[in-house]
């Protein structure tokens, strides 16, 4: 429902500091008016902006190379911020999250007169975690909790290493031809159902669908700190003693 006419100042705020938006166009990037990383070369100079027009806020992706996913705070809206592409902010916290090189980052803009509240969005009764309409399986779930363990067991939104598919496998107890394998099943099921970034240049595509499929977990609550505990040593046990003979897990 639309709630209020014209927008409020917007407040970024990063690894614990707040920093209101007191001029525009306000650029985001590793040499702009609010400065993520000064010493990241992947993080280009402008990356991102924030401007007013017809009486709301707009995030515009200004730099050429990278892109960021945005998402409200309960996960109702998640979008793919290209180069180009801009996006009216109307949600109380939106959350930004990208990543350049090897690091992650993660920050929320918060408008105190926000254009638009969302309605409740009831849970499945079943129990069952769905994306769209995906269902994912238990080990699925493992494989984005190990990518996303560093974001989540984060207590401030900083940049994070992205971890590689060996460290994951290695954390999960699995070989990583199994960890490869259920990682194509999970980009390709999220694909199936739009979900893009998943998908690039043979080259580049393992290290960037890791970090897509990460911001977009997060994004839309796939996971979430309290399903840490899947992955805990107790949880993992049987799972190790399978890692150890590749043919010995189950499909997907």
């Amino acid at each position: 429902m639309i709630t209020k006419d014209g927008p409020g100042r917007p407040v970024i705020e990063f690894c614990g500091e707040s920093i209101e938006v007191d001029h525009e166009p306000f650029t985001i990037g590793r040499d702009a008016d609010f400065v993520v990383e000064d010493d990241n070369r992947f993080l280009h100079r402008h990356f991102l902006s924030l401007a007013s027009s017809s009486g709301l806020w707009l995030l515009s992706n200004i730099g050429t190379q990278l892109t960021a996913t945005v998402s409200d705070l309960d996960g109702r809206l998640e979008a793919f911020l290209a180069p180009g592409a801009v996006l009216p902010l109307v949600f109380g916290e939106t959350r930004v999250r990208f990543t350049a090189g090897p690091t992650s980052y993660e920050f929320s803009i918060t408008m105190s007169d926000p254009a638009f509240v969302a309605s409740r969005i009831d849970e499945n009764e079943r129990g069952d975690t769905t994306v769209g309409r995906t269902v994912m399986t238990p080990d699925q779930l493992r494989l984005v909790l190990a990518l996303a363990e560093p974001a989540l067991s984060g207590h401030t939104r900083s940049g994070t290493a992205l971890p590689s598919s060996t460290a994951a496998a290695q954390r999960l107890g699995w070989t990583t031809t199994k960890f490869n394998r259920k990682l194509d099943n999970v980009c390709q099921k999220l694909a199936a159902q739009g979900v893009r970034g998943l998908h690039g240049e043979p080259g580049r595509l393992a290290s960037n669908r890791r970090a897509r499929l990460v911001e977009y977990a997060l994004a839309v609550r796939l996971v979430t700190r309290d399903d840490l505990e899947l992955i805990s040593p107790a949880s993992l046990g049987h799972d190790a003693e399978q890692g150890a003979e590749p043919g010995a897990d189950a499909p997907g």
